[in-house]
């Protein structure tokens, strides 16, 4: 159950510029606590730039404002402790240790020179704990399957304990039941009070997921709408260029591409 809606990262009329090309489109975007908002949108639309302008980890026109304080005024540290972000592709090259990977989220709240305190540990743990990773927290990471890795990621970010987390396409590369597994712990995580962002190409995880979907097209926002709404048979025609059938089951409405057109 969601607790609350109340607006954590609110842009406006953010516009990306790379050359000849408006990346982003004089965006409007509101992300509230409580709530999962999952960004979908062809290749190239402009999805990424988006969230690593509202994360701010790129240049943008317009404003982004966190808890209505100018987000670019703020200083970096509490930048970090307020957004977690998760980039795409959580490949891990180096031989750690889950508990230590998953520890490198505190960083943001931790003095230079400090140890570990109590009320890191007890983050460290109750992030391991949500994302069931504790069974194998003293293996390195190298050793783990593509889903285990993916969940020790989205760990590190919930460590930080930020209000608003970023995740640029966190079910890629992963089976069908690590997608299920992944989705259900970032709903959990937004109706326990975080405002969350999530990149995800699946429009049937979009629609199964999302509290709001918000359709991206050549940069601009096309949609911002609970599913229902958002992922309408002619808008994904329009957009993504697939007919889809919609089928309605106990768990909700349900997906079915059908053909390209």
């Amino acid at each position: 159950m969601r607790t609350n809606d109340a607006p954590r990262l609110v842009a406006s009329g953010l516009t990306v510029v790379r050359g000849p090309r408006r990346i982003v489109d004089n965006a409007d975007l509101t992300l509230n606590a409580g709530e999962l908002t999952i960004l979908a949108g062809p290749n190239g639309a402009g999805k990424t730039t988006l969230a690593r302008a509202m994360a701010g980890l790129i240049a943008a026109e317009g404003s982004i404002a966190f808890d209505s304080a100018n987000l670019h005024t703020l200083a970096p540290r509490v930048r970090a402790r307020a957004i977690s972000y998760l980039p795409q592709g959580h490949e891990f090259h180096w031989p750690m240790r889950v508990d230590s990977i998953v520890a490198l989220g505190r960083e943001p709240h931790a003095d230079p020179f400090s140890q570990t305190t109590a009320k890191d540990r007890i983050a460290i743990e109750r992030a391991m704990e949500a994302t069931d990773v504790g069974s194998f927290s003293a293996r390195l990471i190298t050793t783990l399957s593509g889903g285990e890795q993916a969940r020790v990621a989205i760990a590190r970010a919930l460590a930080t304990e930020a209000a608003v987390l970023i995740a640029d396409e966190p079910t890629a590369s992963l089976d069908e039941r690590h997608q299920l597994i992944v989705m259900d712990l970032l709903q959990r995580i937004a109706h326990q009070g975080a405002a969350v962002l999530a990149i995800i190409h699946d429009l049937a995880l979009a629609m199964r997921f999302a509290d709001r979907v918000v359709v991206m097209d050549k940069g601009r926002i096309v949609a911002n709408d609970t599913p229902v709404l958002a992922l309408t048979p002619e808008r994904i025609a329009e957009v993504f260029g697939i007919s889809v059938n919609r089928v309605d089951t106990p768990d909700g409405p349900l997906l079915l591409p059908s053909r390209a057109l």
